[in-house]
């Protein structure tokens, strides 16, 4: 089987279920396990995401408004391929390759568009059992899906006897988002009580005035589609904000950067390793 996965999740599943030799093209965000660079970038941001992540959301947002797309898809390249599935995901307009994004680009030679959704950590399980289904290997995923909640459960297990902090996750710095999704079950995995943002829900802006009232014994930042070290680059921003240095979380030292596009914003095998 030939596979063009356009979706970082998609691409850690797919490996891990034993068939990473058969990804012919990938997104500009597939980068893990690291050996997948190598292969045919067939996207890339529709503008310049080295911006301010103010100007980003609004940039997302006019393109939304306008009908314009955030992403470009090589077309001509995805054609060469030939694959006879392409991955995409339908949970968030914003955040990778729609289904609709493939279908606007004109891509003729799919075979067949798997598109994943997963809004919770049992969604991302079905999704590994999807892909398991989409390429043949239904026993692997099974047997995936069962390592993964067991790796969990017995994390939960060897710190649940432990004090509960308290902890906000920040999806976003400009506004201010606060995790949801699949972000609140992997704090509790990890004994954490998640003060702001809803499980099984799209993360969310909210106001900063929220984040100072949570005023949080950790604070972790994770913005969407950010490695670490564009992560670092919201600082600023971050100590902008009043009250920034009178937060909890700030004097006891307890602020978090994170590589969010690998651990936090991905529904795919890496979070385990998030927990």
């Amino acid at each position: 089987m030939r596979i063009v996965s356009l979706l970082a999740s998609g691409t850690e599943i797919v490996c891990a279920l034993g068939a990473g030799e058969e990804l012919v093209g990938r997104s500009h965000e597939c980068d893990n396990p690291a050996w997948v660079k190598r292969l045919p970038e067939c996207t890339r941001p529709a503008f310049d995401v080295s911006m301010p992540s103010g100007w980003i959301d609004a940039e997302v947002r006019r393109r939304l408004k306008s009908g314009e797309p955030l992403y470009h898809i090589d077309r001509e390249l995805i054609d060469a391929l030939e694959p006879d599935l392409l991955v995409a995901q339908a949970h968030c307009e914003v955040c990778a390759v729609t289904p609709f994004d493939v279908e606007r680009a004109g891509c003729l030679a799919t075979g067949q568009v798997l598109a994943l959704e997963a809004g919770c950590v049992q969604g991302i399980l079905d999704g590994v059992r999807a892909v398991g289904r989409a390429i043949g290997r239904e026993a692997e995923a099974v047997d995936l899906e069962r390592s993964m909640r067991a790796r969990m459960v017995a994390i939960h297990e060897s710190v649940r006897a432990l004090p509960t902090p308290s902890v906000v996750m920040l999806e976003w710095t400009d506004p201010i988002f606060a995790m949801g999704n699949w972000g609140p079950e992997l704090v509790e995995a990890a004994n954490g009580r998640l003060v702001l943002g809803e499980r099984g829900v799209h993360s969310s802006a909210i106001d900063w005035r929220q984040v100072l009232e949570a005023d949080p014994d950790w604070l972790v930042i994770a913005p969407c589609g950010f490695d670490l070290e564009r992560a670092r680059a919201e600082i600023p921003t971050l100590e902008s904000r009043p009250g920034w240095y009178d937060l909890r979380a700030v004097r006891q030292g307890n602020v978090v950067l994170a590589d969010g596009n690998r651990y936090f914003n991905r529904s795919g095998t890496t979070i385990v390793e998030t927990v």
